[in-house]
């Protein structure tokens, strides 16, 4: 798929060749990680399409490692003298030209990797469930061990542990507590304790694909989770089911806002979008993009999304493939609670993942 998709853009755009530097674009190309710093935005190999054959270009310090570990045996691997050049001149020597990339290269243009990512898949979606699967079971595997005199940063820990078990790396990993949940919308993890209740946010990643999931445990909760949580929940089974219906009709990612802004009405929290992204399409990038009410970018089917919405104080979110036929949440465990919520103005009722009583 990944090929002929690329063929296809080759002649389209009439050139000899597009190579992926970023850690997203070669996973997805070669389905192997080229991140040694997990904080670059660019790897420390590139991988290349001429049409024919998928090329690795990596120093000389990585190509044994990347061969073994990580690349597949019909992949061609370029070696050069890591202190004579820098990646993109080492592309740059190697790639037929005209070329694209996805860094910065000498004489090469530029590729909207994003898109030629999108949509997913037979490959991406078998793997997907299996990295969604992993992520909500070392999610939950903590959250139902919480208690309310932990703080953040110990939960964060263990999470940490958990889906490193699960052999899954997490660049996003929130826990709020009673205190910090509710004024804020990304509540980095502090030395305080949960308190009454806790949101806990997480996105992991593993063969490239990226999954986020929200769980919220509650010790004394507050009167008004409840009600805020099931608000929030209708929201983002209103964004999924729109999703699916707007990528029928080869819509955009504003279409589906509009539905999200009207799901917010509904539940009786009309500005609350404007208080945080709302999510958007994911798999090979935490958010390959987020939704805006001027989103120009088309909602593929079939693919990965990941809504988010809040509710001041409450959270939902899980990653859904969403396709013609329907849902399938990729991060929901067998054991957590649910509540079916219905969308707003679609015939469409999911379950989605409810408060745990601890």
């Amino acid at each position: 798929m990944e090929r002929r998709r690329l063929d296809d853009y080759l002649d389209a755009e009439d050139l000899a060749s597009v190579w992926f530097a970023r850690p997203e674009g070669f996973a997805w190309l070669t389905g192997g990680d080229n991140r040694v710093d997990h904080e670059a935005g660019i790897g420390v190999a590139a991988a290349g399409y001429d049409g024919e054959d998928v090329t690795v270009v990596a120093p000389n310090n990585e190509t044994e490692r990347l061969r073994d570990e990580e690349l597949a045996e019909d992949v061609t691997v370029v070696e050069y003298p890591w202190h004579e050049r820098d990646l993109p001149a080492a592309v740059a020597a190697v790639a037929s030209q005209p070329a694209v990339a996805d860094v910065d290269v000498p004489g090469f243009g530029d590729v909207d990797a994003s898109a030629l990512r999108q949509p997913l898949s037979e490959r991406d979606r078998e793997q997907y469930a299996d990295v969604g699967r992993r992520t909500a079971a070392a999610v939950e595997a903590v959250c139902t061990e919480l208690q309310s005199t932990d703080t953040e940063g110990e939960v964060a820990s263990a999470l940490s542990v958990a889906l490193s078990v699960r052999e899954l790396t997490a660049p996003v990993v929130l826990v709020g507590g009673a205190d910090r949940a509710a004024p804020y919308r990304h509540f980095t993890p502090t030395e305080n304790q949960l308190g009454d209740y806790a949101i806990v946010s997480v996105t992991a990643y593993d063969d490239g694909l990226y999954a986020s999931c929200t769980r919220t445990v509650a010790f004394d909760a507050p009167d008004w989770l409840a009600d805020r949580h099931e608000a929030a929940a209708r929201v983002e089974t209103t964004a999924l089911a729109a999703t699916r219906a707007v990528g029928r009709d080869d819509g955009t990612a504003a279409d589906v806002f509009e539905h999200v802004q009207a799901a917010y009405d509904a539940v009786g929290w009309p500005d609350e979008w404007r208080e945080h992204h709302q999510g958007g399409a994911a798999g090979y990038a935490g958010r390959e993009w987020i939704a805006t009410p001027t989103s120009t970018e088309p909602v593929h089917l079939p693919q990965g999304y990941a809504w988010n919405p809040t509710v001041e104080g409450a959270k939902s979110e899980g990653t859904v493939l969403v396709d013609d036929d329907g849902f399938e949440p990729l991060t929901t465990g067998d054991d957590w609670p649910t509540i079916s919520v219905d969308a707003v103005d679609f015939d469409v009722t999911l379950e989605r993942p409810a408060v745990y009583d601890a």
